[in-house]
């Protein structure tokens, strides 16, 4: 058998990895750093360190997943938006033929675009297709919005001329949620969740729902802590998810929304130091005291194992608290430039 190592703690959520784990068409294969998960209410289990592909150039995505792959990283965040799904696809189907990593070790998730709302069958095959996948880990309504029909697969926001997005009123998000619990009947997807939704678009999904949501998507950070979504969802068995992790720290958002970053906060660049730890990893370590998992993306290979290294220290109650102070309900990752409509609002 193979020898085994117990993952260090993250609020009670152990996991036991490989390190030794059986070869795979001749080649050894070695985990590097063990993440901790967390159970969904699904049953499964849930890395909670991710990394995110949102805007990953195409021709980087394979040496990126590889190189993630051997760090230790296990989830995958991906979208149908993201147009990057083929070459993900093409990564993990290398990753499986090489032996560098198994199906059954990985946690994929993907998501629902706002045109695809009426298409949801059809949109899940389209991606399951492009990653090269029989199922997925998790499957997410992107947005609590429907747009016009653009073609599956296709993920454009018609704008119209008044320079506002096109809404579809014609769909619920009801009717779309039990098109995501159909997935799950089929055997396409083993967790549903959602994405981007408040307390109470939540708590309507709640009332609906036959499968309740396993993960709520959104962005979380000291910036932008959103104290009374976590409560809820937490509350009512959903995890939360930070696709946003570190704030306006994210080089993406900084480039398309001029957000501002909670990493040049001074009270995380003091506590960073304290921890000897760098600010972003202060910042994911604070995430996942909030029992979040995070998802933090990077084009930066040397980035890959730094944003694990977030495992081996806990941030005090005293400080926590201090983090707490400097929220300033600031949300970085915002449509409404581009929509002409907050749908936050």
């Amino acid at each position: 058998m193979a020898a085994k190592d117990v993952a260090p703690a993250v609020n009670g959520h152990s996991h036991r990895s490989v390190v030794d784990a059986p070869a795979v068409n001749g080649h050894s294969r070695r985990v590097v750093a063990a993440v901790p998960t967390m159970t969904l209410n699904s049953g499964h289990r849930m890395p909670v360190v991710g990394l995110g592909v949102w805007r990953m150039e195409k021709d980087a995505v394979c040496g990126l997943i590889h190189a993630a792959i051997r760090n230790g990283y296990r989830h995958f965040d991906c979208a149908a938006k993201y147009g990057n799904e083929a070459e993900v696809g093409d990564a993990l189907a290398e990753a499986f033929q090489t032996g560098l990593v198994n199906r059954e070790d990985l946690f994929i998730t993907t998501k629902l675009w706002n045109s695809d709302h009426g298409h949801v069958v059809e949109a899940c095959k389209d991606s399951l297709k492009k990653l090269q996948l029989d199922y997925l880990d998790l499957y997410l309504v992107h947005f609590p919005v429907a747009t016009p029909h653009t073609g599956v697969g296709a993920t454009v926001s018609v704008i119209g001329e008044d320079g506002v997005l096109d809404i579809d009123t014609t769909i619920s998000l009801e009717a779309t949620w039990h098109a995501m619990e159909d997935l799950v009947s089929m055997g396409l997807v083993r967790s549903i969740g959602i994405s981007n939704y408040g307390v109470l678009l939540t708590r309507d999904c709640l009332a609906y729902a036959r499968i309740k949501p396993a993960v709520n998507q959104i962005e979380l950070h000291p910036y932008f802590q959103c104290d009374s979504l976590v409560k809820f969802c937490q509350k009512h068995g959903i995890c939360v998810t930070s696709h946003t992790p570190l704030g306006g720290g994210c080089t993406a958002n900084a480039k398309l929304f001029g957000s501002l970053s909670c990493l040049d906060d001074p009270v995380i660049k003091e506590l960073a130091e304290k921890y000897s730890k760098t600010p972003a990893q202060l910042v994911l370590r604070w995430g996942l005291q909030r029992n979040a998992a995070v998802i933090p993306k990077t084009s930066k290979v040397e980035r890959l194992q730094e944003n694990l290294e977030v495992l081996d220290f806990d941030i005090s109650e005293e400080d926590m608290e201090e983090m707490k102070a400097i929220d300033r309900n600031h949300r970085t990752n915002q449509p409404a430039k581009f929509w002409g409509v907050d749908i936050y609002a």
